[in-house]
């Protein structure tokens, strides 16, 4: 027996879910198959929950116009939902003379990308607002922030039921194939499912999803790359409020100090290319190489007062060696097959972009009456 939806959203991360809720307030009928056993177990929660400005992204990408859309959409959503968040700011510090340079060079980058709220400060100006950060000068992002990312996936959850939509966990995809009628999917546990439009929001496992759909040639699924990350937590409370961030270095951020919404600290995430995306255990042995880098900015850094974290992998599409993939919203403009939108390479900025993804699905499949 074959049920028939309208429409199926594979995954239930904070991607998935926005996406879901978008296209149920559109009068869709909508499914979200998730394979784990409760919603946004993936990248969602294993991020540093930070609402980012926009600032580092090539201008023109997509992730620097949904990332600079989706900060302004989640600001708003969040206020009307009560879900948890602080417009805390970021210090982006130079901590060598010859990086002060590189902060107009920032700022430049983020106006291009409609971020015109950065705020050069010099040392004196910086340690007035963190008397134990030791810098060069700084760069002031005010609109940078963190969020309760679990609160907001409940609700993104809620609104998405509350149009009639639902969240079907335990329900990994087995297979999918391309019939005149829509596409069908089948679960593991041989539930059928006859869908008019499929939206892979599966993350780390979006290739993989796309590359069981039967029908979809495989030139359009790129290939998986994952990078882990992994923070350290600091013993005790950090002497700041505002997140901290090193000029960015070749390899990518550099160790930089975010906080959670309770003021505990945390450092990374690192970058480390692994094969295997369960691969989410913290070696304590990395923690070792943080120190020096976080006391080039917070000298008084004690030792031994960095923990194990948490881990979490980047859902990259570009390799270790190449330049950083931008998001990749595929839909049957590019793979010829009606209904279908594969979501490739959603990582950071991708908790902020999530309501502009959202926004940026939509075109890619038939308006409703």
């Amino acid at each position: 027996m074959v049920d028939q939806v309208q429409t199926v959203v594979i995954g239930a991360g904070v991607v998935g879910l926005a996406v879901a809720r978008a296209l149920a307030q559109t009068g869709r009928e909508v499914v979200v198959l998730e394979a784990a056993d409760a919603i946004g177990t993936g990248t969602s929660s294993r991020n540093s929950e930070v609402i980012h400005a926009g600032i580092y992204y090539p201008a023109g990408s997509l992730k620097a116009r949904l990332c600079v859309r989706g900060k302004e959409l989640l600001y708003t959503y969040c206020a009307e939902r009560g879900v948890e968040f602080r417009r805390c700011g970021k210090l982006i510090v130079a901590t060598s003379a010859e990086q002060v340079a590189q902060l107009e060079g920032i700022r430049q980058k983020a106006a291009a990308n409609g971020v015109d709220d950065l705020q050069m400060l010099t040392r004196a100006q910086a340690q007035a607002l963190e008397p134990a950060l030791a810098c060069h000068a700084a760069l002031l992002s005010p609109s940078t922030g963190i969020v309760d990312s679990h609160g907001l996936m409940l609700a993104l959850q809620g609104d998405l039921e509350h149009a009639g939509g639902a969240v079907a966990l335990l329900s990994p995809l087995a297979s999918a194939q391309v019939q005149d009628g829509g596409i069908l999917l089948r679960t593991e546990d041989g539930t059928e499912l006859l869908a008019q439009e499929v939206v892979n929001a599966a993350g780390l496992w979006a290739p993989g999803v796309a590359a069981r759909i039967q029908g979809l040639d495989a030139t359009h699924v790129p290939t998986a790359y994952y990078a882990k990350g992994s923070y350290f937590t600091l013993s005790g409370r950090a002497p700041f409020s505002h997140l901290i961030y090193p000029v960015p270095e070749a390899a990518g951020l550099g160790v930089h100090l975010t906080l959670d919404l309770g003021g505990q600290a945390k450092f990374g995430p690192d970058v480390q290319w692994v094969d295997d995306p369960s691969h989410l255990q913290v070696d304590p042995q990395r923690g070792d190489s943080f120190y020096a880098e976080v006391r080039k900015y917070w000298p008084a850094l004690q030792d031994d007062s960095l923990a194990p974290g948490y881990a979490g992998i980047r859902p990259k599409i570009s390799g270790p060696h190449e330049a950083a993939a931008d998001f990749c919203i595929q839909g049957p403009a590019t793979h010829g097959v009606p209904g279908l939108v594969n979501l490739f390479g959603i990582e950071s900025p991708g908790l902020t972009s999530c309501l502009a993804v959202a926004e940026a699905v939509l075109p890619h499949l038939p308006a409703q009456p």
